[in-house]
C-alpha cells in the first residue's frame, strides 16, 4: 500500500529561508540555528514562537489582490506567495489560507513536523458582524486554515491568519488551558459539541478568547485534527475569494500585529476606509480615508505596503472602491 512521502509537499530552499528571515526581521542571531537539532525540544518550540510573532508583525494580513489588481483572485501555490510575500519586497501579505500556506511551507522546509488544518470561522466574530447582526456562534463552512506542529510529543495550534484576535504564540493542544495572549486578552482550546451539527455527538477543537479575565468567552473558529491537502485549500480558497457572500469580496482589509522587545503587544487594522492602531487595550484612529488616493496612502504609510500604478487602478468599478 503506497505511503504519503513529505516530499510531495513543496519546500524552500535554504536560500529562500533566508530572504524570509530578512523579511520578517528575524534577529540575526537566530537566522543560523539548524531546527531538525532543536525540533524536539524547549528551544525548538521558543524558536517557533520567533518566526510566529515576528511573521505577524511583518506580513499583514490583507485581502488587497481581489480588490488592487487586475485580476482579483487568490493562488495558493507556495512559490508564487513567496514571490508575493517575500520576493517582490512590496510589503505584501494575504489572508488566512495565503499566510498560512507560506508559514506551513516554511516551518516543512525548516524540518518542524507541521500538519495544514482547515477550520470553521464564527460568523460572530468576523468583521462585518456587527452591521449584519449576526451573533452566532454559528460557524461558516470550512474557510480557515491554521498549522498544527509537534514538538516533543506535543501538538501546538500555530496561526497567522486570523488578525487581531488569532493566537499570537503556538497554543498548546489542550482541552481548558489558558494562555494570556496580547495585553490582557486571553485565549484557550475546548473540544467541545458543535451547535450546527445534528449528530450531537460529534465534536470539534474551538478556539475561543477574551478581551480580559472579568468577559464572556468568544467562540472564534472550530476544526478537527484532519489534515487537509493542498486540494482541500484549493476549494476552499476558491469560495472564499469569489462568492459573494465571502466578506472578503466586498471589504478591504489589513491588519498587522505591532510588535515590540520581541512581544507582541497590539495591531494596526485597516478595515473599508478606516485605519486604528490599538497596544495594549488603547484604541486609536489613525485615519478615515476620503478617497482611494488617501488609502493607497494609509497602506503604505502604516502598513508598509506598496501597490503598483496597475494594481491601483484594479479597484476602479469595484463595489469597494472609495467614490
Amino acid at each position: 500500500m503506497a505511503t504519503f512521502n513529505p516530499a510531495h509537499r513543496q519546500t524552500y530552499t535554504p536560500s529562500q529561508i533566508q530572504n524570509y528571515y530578512a523579511r520578517i526581521q528575524l534577529p540575526a542571531s537566530l537566522r543560523n540555528i539548524a531546527v531538525p537539532e532543536i525540533a524536539n525540544t524547549s528551544e525548538g518550540l521558543a524558536f517557533l514562537t520567533s518566526l510566529q510573532q515576528h511573521q505577524l508583525a511583518a506580513v499583514p494580513f490583507e485581502n488587497l489582490d481581489l480588490h488592487y489588481s487586475s485580476h482579483h483572485t487568490i493562488t495558493l501555490d507556495p512559490q508564487h506567495l513567496f514571490q508575493k510575500i517575500v520576493d517582490r519586497d512590496a510589503g505584501r501579505g494575504g489572508y488566512c489560507m495565503e499566510n498560512s500556506c507560506l508559514f506551513g511551507t516554511i516551518l516543512r522546509s525548516l524540518g518542524f513536523d507541521v500538519a495544514s488544518i482547515g477550520a470553521k470561522v464564527n460568523e460572530a466574530v468576523q468583521p462585518v458582524s456587527a452591521k449584519k447582526n449576526w451573533k452566532g456562534p454559528k460557524y461558516d463552512g470550512w474557510n480557515h486554515m491554521l498549522n498544527i506542529v509537534t514538538i516533543a510529543g506535543k501538538r501546538y495550534v500555530v496561526d497567522v491568519g486570523f488578525g487581531s484576535s488569532g493566537p499570537a504564540h503556538p497554543l498548546p493542544l489542550a482541552q481548558n488551558e489558558i494562555s494570556l495572549n496580547v495585553g490582557t486578552q486571553e485565549m484557550r482550546l475546548l473540544y467541545d459539541i458543535v451547535p450546527d451539527f445534528t449528530d450531537r455527538g460529534q465534536k470539534l477543537w474551538q478556539y475561543q478568547y477574551r478581551h480580559d479575565a472579568t468577559q464572556p468567552w468568544l467562540p472564534a473558529y472550530a476544526f478537527s485534527e484532519l489534515e487537509f491537502t493542498p486540494s482541500d485549500f484549493a476549494m476552499m480558497n476558491y469560495f472564499t475569494s469569489t462568492h459573494f457572500t465571502s466578506w472578503f469580496t466586498y471589504l478591504v482589509v489589513c491588519v498587522k500585529m505591532v510588535l515590540e522587545d520581541g512581544k507582541i503587544v497590539g495591531d494596526i487594522t485597516l478595515a473599508g476606509n478606516e485605519v486604528k492602531r490599538r497596544v495594549r487595550g488603547e484604541p486609536v484612529v489613525l485615519a478615515v480615508c476620503g478617497s482611494e488616493e488617501e488609502r493607497v496612502d494609509a497602506l503604505q504609510e502604516f502598513f508598509g505596503v506598496r501597490l503598483s500604478g496597475a494594481e491601483r487602478e484594479g479597484i476602479r468599478g469595484m463595489v469597494t472602491e472609495i467614490l
